[in-house]
């Protein structure tokens, strides 16, 4: 049989099924590489802002790292170094989970093995998902390019730039591939790739917060910053990063050859002996979402620390108003400049990221429900309502947990460096938690959009995340609109920072939508079929 028999067959299988997941990876990256040309512009505008915003950065450390590499007083660097940082994430994100979805997680859910029983080759599966992966990388890169030129941005940086957020997706697409041959399931791959893809992150943090390159060189991301888009373009990178991506698959391939379908190249750890007795619903939903709790809580901690370490220079800028600080607090949506408005904003940023802990946890319950597993707990004396109400309860608790940890880290840090923290720290926490109501409603749509129409019910949960972030009052400043939209429950958060005495009424009445919420999703899972 060829070596490829097939492979064309299923390239157009699995852009199908990408239809509906890779153009909103794309849009997101031709859309934000927009986005912070026209931010650039409005908010700094004369070469003076813009020398006076990096004297910030030049004293800053953290500030300088959040974008990496070489800042220069131009438009089209100062855009590029500030979307480049989230970008070649996005784009390595985006393409190392199309390759596990089609490759790992195909061949855990037994379709590989019924396309295999056609005319179809061993690889044909891994070449599929890498063409189909490296394609969105391209186009996603290729769009970019052209957006920055239409605009009027100089093409040979913008095709470097192009280059290097297509290249980190091709890399990072191999990464996957050679992690979805060594594991043993999906889940297993995907932890394995997205450690890789963290751990890159945190080198190439660490060489520009240190100042020491060798630890960029040593990063795939770092690669990507080190192409340095209309910084005299370093195409013999470019080229490495493509070499290296080109090893990586065929490495996967090889791999591929030595393993048993359905297994991996590393042997799966043995299960204890005895497994802990599961009570009820309850203990079932916290053994299945432990794990993300504990790294979605690594992960909010983390970002609390270094909103915290920034205190001393927020602290600086306040007591030393300028055109810039002005700048700033214009196009962030202050109101008036203090540190209680920057502590404030800091908490809505990660209550905005929490709110999508829940949303995902609703996604599970979708998931279960589809693999076959719920219906298997379901055959035991555990009603539906229990089931659901079991993982519910698990999440809202996580998600009342989550804020808790972004508070008491935060306040940890803000008190240590600027604060007291006999009075900050329990003022931190209080605030954050007030937040909660908020992140459960979001919870509670996803929910009630899983019982009324559970196929589009994922979509929905993930639009309604979004809709709530673009609305809210973190994002709408960007594009004009300040204190975000009535339509999204953020918007009934007040601050909780500036001593006044707290309202609990909006948070009772979100609460109380919540409840309704809730009941009419678990009425509705009730009343449908299952499975």
């Amino acid at each position: 049989m060829n070596t490829f028999a097939g492979t064309g067959h299923l390239v157009r299988l699995a852009l199908r099924r990408e239809r509906a997941i890779a153009p909103w990876w794309i849009l997101l990256i031709v859309s934000m590489s927009l986005v912070m040309v026209a931010y650039i512009n409005r908010y700094m505008a004369t070469q003076e802002l813009k020398l006076t915003y990096l004297g910030i950065i030049a004293r800053t450390p953290f500030l300088h790292a959040i974008g990496g590499g070489r800042v220069e007083p131009r438009l089209e660097v100062l855009a590029t170094w500030r979307s480049g940082g989230f970008l070649y994430v996005a784009g390595a994100f985006a393409a190392l989970m199309s390759v596990i979805r089609h490759t790992r997680r195909e061949e855990d859910a037994g379709r590989i093995e019924l396309v295999r029983a056609a005319v179809v080759s061993r690889r044909a599966p891994l070449t599929a998902a890498v063409l189909v992966a490296a394609g969105i990388s391209l186009l996603a890169g290729a769009l970019t390019a052209a957006a920055l030129i239409a605009i009027g941005l100089p093409p040979i940086g913008s095709i470097a730039y192009g280059a290097a957020i297509a290249l980190a997706g091709w890399l990072f697409g191999g990464i996957a591939a050679v992690a979805a041959q060594l594991a043993a399931g999906a889940r297993t791959a995907t932890t394995i790739a997205l450690s890789v893809l963290g751990l890159a992150y945190v080198m190439r943090f660490s060489g520009d917060v240190t100042g020491q390159p060798w630890l960029k060189y040593l990063s795939p991301i770092g690669w990507s910053h080190l192409v340095q888009p209309y910084q005299g373009e370093r195409w013999w990178l470019a080229g490495v990063m493509f070499v290296i991506g080109a090893a990586l698959y065929a490495l996967a391939g090889r791999l591929l050859d030595r393993r048993d379908l359905g297994a991996g190249v590393l042997t799966e750890r043995p299960g204890p002996a005895t497994a802990p007795r599961l009570r009820g619903p309850v203990s079932l939903a916290w053994r299945l979402h432990r794990g993300l709790l504990l790294k979605w809580a690594v992960g909010v901690g983390v970002f609390a620390a270094a909103a915290g370490a920034l205190s001393p220079l927020t602290n600086d800028l306040l007591t030393r108003p300028s055109v810039m600080l002005d700048t700033i607090t214009t196009m962030i949506g202050m109101r008036s400049p203090s540190l209680a408005a920057y502590v404030w904003y800091l908490i809505m940023i990660m209550a905005y990221a929490v709110a999508l802990y829940p949303v995902l946890m609703v996604i599970r319950l979708r998931t279960e429900e589809v693999s076959g597993r719920g219906e298997a707990v379901l055959a035991t004396p555990l009603t539906r309502l229990r089931w659901a109400g079991g993982h519910l309860l698990v999440t809202g608790l996580g998600t009342a947990a989550l804020m808790a940890v972004a508070g008491l880290v935060f306040g940890t840090v803000f008190s240590l460096l600027v604060g007291d923290l006999a009075t900050d720290l329990p003022r931190f926490v209080a605030g954050a938690l007030t937040t909660v109501p908020a992140a459960w409603s979001v919870g509670a749509v996803c929910l009630l959009a899983y019982g009324l129409a559970p196929r589009a019910g994922v979509a929905i949960s993930w639009l309604a995340w979004v809709l709530t972030s673009a609305l809210g009052q973190i994002i709408t400043p960007f594009y004009g609109f300040f204190g975000g939209f009535p339509v999204e429950p953020f918007h009934y958060v007040a601050n909780a920072m500036t001593g006044a005495p707290y309202d609990a009424r909006p948070a009772l009445a979100l609460t109380a939508v919540t409840a309704l919420l809730l009941a009419g999703g678990l009425l509705s899972l009730r009343r449908r079929d299952f499975g």
